[in-house]
């Protein structure tokens, strides 16, 4: 698994999957269209996918309709929900190469991580959901004598889930097995830039024995497919992940149509705080620039903003540069390569105007340029801003790319007030070695994950999401599969 030489073996072997997934069959978009599904590393056209619109979509929610109240998977016992999730569970692990494969082609990202964290991470997370199936306890409310109350959760219909594509297959585990195990039929739309992993979700679901209509996935682009899933009028919950500017457009669809329930996790422009109470300033480093320059930084919750104390800002400064040269481009199918490409050429493009701007704004310490893997790809060099305004845009905007925006504080009341001077709450870390301090600061930082001593740690047992505009609604936990159900009271009273 650590060779290059099997790594393009298995490239080279893989099969694409193209069609959509609706009503349990394999089918090309209504219209006959296709888009090209382009390998950001080489540029080089990997496939053309159908490219579903408006009347897929349609086509995709009247199956979902039509299998949620014909009961074919909503009625079955909750143990024979899991069986059949766990029995994905399992498919899914023994392609675990390939899925690696397709992600690293799709959208750039290190064969290593999507082998050994992403994909891997996701079939334990979708087995953990699965366990949970015959898990899910109703309740019956203290009401006076001779009355009884059920309070029972309900599943919601029709969930339709729109997911990223910078971690493409864990994005559709998280949205959609926790709703699939509260006993919805879902469609999911994948993002245009990295739609395999989620084609190949449907296809090995079928095998499992989910029932035909259950888990639909249509292709599209986000303006076309994604907006008629947003406005469909028989559509009962939207869950998403992405940009916070295409979730409010989500909810606006909502308000525009059924008012269906919205469920957004969007962007994020996460705090590191480094006290000078914190013993291992080299761990520390180790983390933040995982933090930031992880899947080339592409990631919703990454360590973007940096906030050193003054006694130890050249000391930590010193060690954060150091640890750029580990993250250099390469070959995202070499396991020795420390980035990967960017998703496409137009977003390397977008990330890199930030760049030029924090030319003006703050002193660049490291990187700053693209650079090519066997002259061709999106890639770009590890970059770390010193001394940034807090004002500045490369301290305020997200970027979603490999860019450090580091400054620093003189007391601990300074640093709350600059993590939390922000639009976004999804995530936020601190580093210290004073016990009082971790509970006084995590208390007072405007984030939905608050982690000490490390970054961005992800685990099913606890609820991943946002405060402000990061979203609303959790992923991960019990709690995500709460966001998929109703509650229903049943109020009966005893006649005498």
């Amino acid at each position: 698994m650590t060779d290059r030489a099997y790594w393009h073996h298995v490239a080279a072997t893989v099969r694409f999957p193209t069609l959509a997934i609706i009503d349990g069959r394999k089918v090309p978009a209504v219209s006959g269209s296709t888009f090209a599904s382009i390998n950001p590393a080489t540029g080089e056209v990997l496939a053309d996918v159908a490219e579903c619109d408006t009347r897929d979509i349609d086509l995709a929610v009247a199956a979902a309709r039509r299998a949620f109240e014909a009961g074919t998977w909503r009625d079955q016992p909750p143990a024979a929900r899991k069986t059949v999730l766990l029995r994905l569970a399992e498919l899914l692990r023994a392609e675990l190469p390939q899925l690696a494969a397709l992600e690293s082609l799709d959208m750039g990202k290190l064969v290593r991580d999507a082998h050994g964290n992403d994909i891997a991470n996701a079939i334990n997370i979708l087995q953990w959901h699965a366990e949970e199936a015959d898990k899910i306890y109703d309740e019956i409310a203290p009401l006076p004598a001779g009355n009884v109350g059920l309070v029972r959760r309900v599943p919601l219909g029709v969930v339709g889930a729109v997911v990223p594509w910078n971690f493409p297959f864990n994005m559709a585990i998280w949205k959609c097995i926790p709703a699939l195990v509260a006993g919805n039929s879902v469609v999911l739309k994948p993002a245009e830039q990295s739609p395999f992993t989620a084609l190949r979700l449907g296809e090995l679901a079928l095998e499992a024995g989910l029932p035909a209509g259950v888990l639909n996935v249509v292709p599209g682009y986000g303006e076309t497919a994604g907006k008629a899933l947003g406005l469909h009028m028989d559509v009962d919950c939207l869950a998403f992940t992405g940009s916070t500017a295409v979730g409010k457009l989500f909810l606006r669809y909502s308000g525009e149509s059924n008012m269906k329930q919205v469920w957004l996790e969007c962007g994020g422009k996460s705090p590191a705080i480094v006290f000078p109470d914190c013993n291992d300033l080299a761990y520390a480093a180790d983390q933040i620039a995982s933090g930031i320059f992880y899947n080339q930084g592409q990631v919703c919750s990454a360590s973007s903003r940096l906030y050193v104390h003054k006694a130890i800002a050249t000391e930590f400064m010193d060690l954060i540069r150091a640890r750029t040269v580990r993250y250099r481009p390469g070959d995202p199918l070499d396991p020795s390569s420390g980035l990967g490409a960017m998703v496409d050429a137009k977003h390397a493009a977008n990330v890199m105007r930030y760049v030029e701007a924090g030319k003006y704004e703050a002193d660049l310490i490291a990187g700053g340029r693209t650079a090519e893997v066997n002259g061709a790809g999106s890639f770009i060099e590890p970059t770390v801003f010193a001394n940034v305004p807090p004002s500045a845009t490369i301290a305020r905007e997200e970027i979603f790319g490999p860019v450090l925006a580091a400054s620093t504080f003189e007391d601990e009341a300074e640093a709350i007030r600059l993590a939390n001077d922000s639009i976004y709450g999804l995530a936020a870390s601190i580093f210290t070695d004073d016990l009082s301090r971790v509970h006084r600061v995590s208390e007072r930082i405007t984030a939905g994950v608050v982690a000490v001593n490390v970054v961005d740690p992800v685990n099913p047992a606890v609820p991943f999401g946002g405060f402000k505009q990061s979203g609303t609604g959790r992923d991960l936990s019990r709690h995500a599969i709460d966001k998929y159900t109703s509650l229903r009271t049943t109020w009966i009273r005893h006649r005498h």
